[in-house]
């Protein structure tokens, strides 16, 4: 039996798909404040993103709590491993 998912809806500017790709940036406060009221103004219309984005956030809170803070890593470590990961993309 085939899935059946709701259509795509166009809501404050935006659509549904394009809300659920900000999400990450709402959750992590980065969104700019502009996109911020479009991304508001879709989910106040639209019941299926907003369940969507609450269960969302609510995992990825649940799963930031489970892992705690992150350690510390000092910028050259950073930088060696951006300098490893280009030279190995580069082999392929």
């Amino acid at each position: 039996m085939a899935e059946t998912r709701p259509a795509l809806r166009l809501e404050g500017g935006l659509w549904c798909d394009e809300v659920l790709a900000r999400l990450p940036d709402l959750l992590d406060g980065t969104i700019d404040p502009t996109e911020l009221a479009r991304v508001r103004a879709h989910l106040a219309a639209c019941d299926v993103c907003t369940r969507f984005g609450g269960r969302y956030g609510q995992t990825v809170q649940r799963v930031r709590a489970a892992l705690g803070e992150a350690p510390a890593v000092d910028g050259g470590l950073s930088e060696r491993l951006r300098d490893r990961l280009r030279r190995e993309t580069w082999r392929g």
